[in-house]
């Protein structure tokens, strides 16, 4: 047996430290507090977030208000009353608005909105799209699939 291997019982415990019991405890006197001072006085001391009286710091900043999204979807929106003056059967993706010029940017993946009312069928395929939108589109006879793989049905973000 060495020096390194020696270590208590497995079972044994280590008796706890009585603070303030004499001399020969080990912690007498002053029982490692200090002289004087808010800390070194009995009871629990401060609580979490005392700052000395000054005003803490979870009561200064403000409460819940507005939360900022960490990661934004962002998407290009329209709504089908601009799609009411397509052909009938077009196939409408972002790159074929932006032909007919009914959207001039591109602000990401293609969301459809439900103002407005739609007669013409049309083959429509977008990131997204809103439960009347997909309603009207399908009521005029028309279709609505994803171009993201993301989920099977509803693929309302």
């Amino acid at each position: 047996m060495k020096l390194h291997q020696i270590a208590p019982n497995p079972k044994s415990k280590k008796r706890r430290r009585r603070i303030g019991r004499g001399i020969s405890a080990g912690q007498g006197a002053s029982g490692g507090f200090g002289m004087r001072g808010q800390k070194s006085r009995s009871g629990t001391g401060t609580k979490p977030g005392f700052e000395g009286g000054q005003m803490p710091l979870y009561r200064r900043v403000p409460k819940l208000k507005h939360f900022k999204i960490i990661n934004p979807k962002h998407f290009t929106i329209i709504n089908v009353e601009k799609l009411a003056n397509l052909a009938p059967n077009t196939e409408v993706t972002l790159e074929s608005l932006m032909e007919h010029g009914i959207v001039t940017a591109n602000d990401g993946p293609l969301k459809i909105l439900g103002n407005g009312e739609l007669n013409v069928a049309l083959n429509v395929k977008a990131a997204a799209w809103s439960k009347s939108a997909q309603a009207k589109i399908e009521a005029a006879g028309g279709s609505i699939t994803s171009t993201t793989p993301k989920t099977e049905s509803g693929n309302n973000d």
